[in-house]
């Protein structure tokens, strides 16, 4: 008996989610699959939000893109934030679960192809050092590192710095999201040469109006990026 095999004699697959049995390393139970909304077919090129109809192949933009400025070129997003993805998010964010971003980096892969081209640098978008301390880890650089890994994409984890405290925006106006995040990154001069004339791969875990993703990319184009995409575990829809 090998040793891979030996050890799921010991110690068997359990769902990520609920950890019932299942077949392999770091899955889904059926019952969890089923419960979480993947995001798939047609979704608008900016921001990654599902879209109804459409053919394979096709593009287009939702209502918000089409009224509110993106910076960045094309966006995508693996999951909605609802049901059992809003408690995988949770759980990574909140619940010490690092452990998650090892499968969530299959899900952004699939997610992020239509967008990946040879030589993109994979940055996340940073906590301030306060939260950070608290928190031990940033979420989204390990949700950016382990998708680098996927992707064979260099990875530059302290590409950006948020630059000062911006607090929760859970309850701000979508203005007040904006408002509240202007001039709140910048890349450090000891990266510029790394970011400068780069295509870029931006990793968050959650996107919402994108006030995060809009101030983020600025900064990265205020350093010379000579492209910017998006990229989040899971998106807010207005119909989620």
């Amino acid at each position: 008996m090998g040793l891979q095999a030996a050890l799921h004699v010991l110690y068997p697959p359990q769902c990520i989610s609920c950890m019932a049995p299942v077949t392999s390393d770091f899955g889904l139970c059926s019952d969890c699959w089923r419960e979480t909304p993947f995001i798939a077919g047609l979704v608008c090129d900016r921001c990654g939000t599902p879209l109804p109809g459409g053919e394979p192949g096709e593009t287009a933009v939702c209502d918000d893109c089409m009224t509110t400025a993106r910076p960045w070129g094309q966006g995508r997003s693996a999951l909605l934030y609802r049901d059992n993805a809003r408690s995988i998010v949770l759980a990574l964010k909140h619940g010490d679960r690092m452990d998650l971003s090892r499968p969530a980096a299959g899900w952004l892969m699939k997610a992020a192809a239509p967008m990946l081209r040879p030589g993109m640098l994979v940055v996340p978008v940073p906590l301030h050092w306060t939260r950070l301390f608290r928190r031990k880890y940033n979420q989204a650089a390990l949700l950016s590192r382990a998708l680098a890994g996927l992707a064979g994409q260099d990875h530059c984890p302290d590409a950006l710095v948020r630059r000062r405290t911006t607090g929760s925006q859970e309850g701000r106006t979508r203005d007040d999201r904006f408002a509240n995040l202007v001039g709140a990154f910048a890349v450090p001069k000891r990266r510029e040469a790394t970011v400068s004339d780069r295509d870029i791969l931006l990793v968050d875990d959650v996107m919402t109006s994108g006030a995060t993703f809009s101030a983020a990319t600025e900064a990265l184009f205020a350093a010379g990026a000579a492209s910017v995409a998006v990229l989040s575990l899971a998106r807010v829809a207005k119909d989620a």
